[in-house]
C-alpha cells in the first residue's frame, strides 16, 4: 500500500475531499484537491478549510514517507500550523510539501532520546501555476512510552 493509499484509507477527510495523491517521497509530496462546487466558498473557489485540510494532508504524506521507519517507536504529531492565503484559489488546487530539516538530523535527535520538531513547507498552486497560498506545519516525533 502506498502512503497516499494508506492516508486515503485511514483519514476520513482525505476521502471526503477526494484528494488525489500524485507523488509521495521523502523529498516531496504532491496532492491535488479537485474542483467541486460542494467544496467552494462564497466566491466560487475552494473553501479556506478545504485548503487547510489539503495542506495538512500533503504534509502528513511527506512525514509518513520520510519517517515511516520510525513509526514503531514514535508517533508523528502536528505541533502548530500557519497558513497564508495569497491569491484567489480557483479550480483544481495542487499542494506540494517539503521537509525543512534534514531527515537524518531528526532521526539522530530521536535516537538521542529527544522529541524532535521539524517544519514542513507547503505551497498551493492553481492550474495556471499561480501560487495561491503557503503553509508551514511544525511536526514532532513523540517517542512511544
Amino acid at each position: 500500500m502506498t502512503v497516499g493509499e494508506m492516508l486515503a484509507a485511514t483519514v476520513p477527510m482525505a476521502r471526503t475531499l477526494q484528494m488525489e495523491f500524485l507523488e509521495t517521497t521523502a523529498e516531496r509530496a504532491v496532492v491535488r484537491l479537485p474542483d467541486r462546487a460542494d467544496f467552494h466558498n462564497h466566491v466560487g473557489g475552494p473553501h479556506a478549510g478545504a485548503m487547510f485540510t489539503l495542506g495538512d494532508t500533503v504534509s502528513g504524506a511527506i512525514v509518513l514517507a520520510a519517517f515511516g521507519e520510525q513509526l514503531a517507536r514514535a508517533v508523528p504529531l502536528v505541533v502548530k500550523a500557519e497558513i497564508g492565503y495569497k491569491k484567489l484559489a480557483m479550480g483544481v488546487i495542487t499542494a506540494t510539501a517539503t521537509v525543512g530539516r534534514p531527515v537524518a538530523d531528526v532521526v539522530a535527535e530521536l535516537d538521542a532520546g529527544g522529541r524532535p520538531e521539524f517544519p514542513v513547507a507547503v505551497v498551493f498552486h492553481r492550474e495556471d501555476g499561480a501560487v495561491t497560498g503557503e503553509m508551514t506545519i511544525v511536526w514532532t516525533l513523540r517517542p512511544n512510552a
